[in-house]
């Protein structure tokens, strides 16, 4: 892990780079599949607990926040489409591929120090 000094205000403050846990966030949006909102929950504790020393992580952990609020919302306008038409179905297999598999590229890129990037994504937080 390098560290970099970053000055703020009247202090200067050590924040650490550490791409292992930008991963790790990253990929634990996977959770969703096994407990269903776990991949929302953890990411948001993570950077609520981490966003002010960890480099990057307040970029990663809003993005990660923002596509999973995206799912949510993307996946409960898709089930009245289901009744109406039977769109929605092919909506929410869509959005359950994307859901899977954006974490686990972003993680690669998280590991590799590049900036995240979810399509799709609504800004709830910026």
């Amino acid at each position: 892990m390098k560290n970099k000094l970053i000055m703020e205000t009247n202090y200067y403050t050590l924040k650490r780079t550490d791409n292992q846990l930008l991963a790790l966030t990253h990929l634990s949006q996977l959770l969703t599949c096994l407990t269903g909102f776990g991949g929302l929950i953890v990411p948001l504790i993570i950077w609520a607990t981490q966003k002010d020393n960890v480099e990057g992580l307040d970029i990663h952990g809003k993005s990660i926040i923002n596509f999973q609020l995206s799912i949510v919302v993307y996946s409960v306008l898709s089930i009245p489409l289901i009744l109406l038409f039977g769109l929605g179905l092919l909506t929410l297999i869509f959005i359950g591929i994307l859901a899977f598999v954006m974490p686990i590229i972003n993680t690669i890129k998280a590991s590799n120090g590049e900036l995240p990037s979810y399509p799709l994504s609504l800004n709830f937080i910026s």
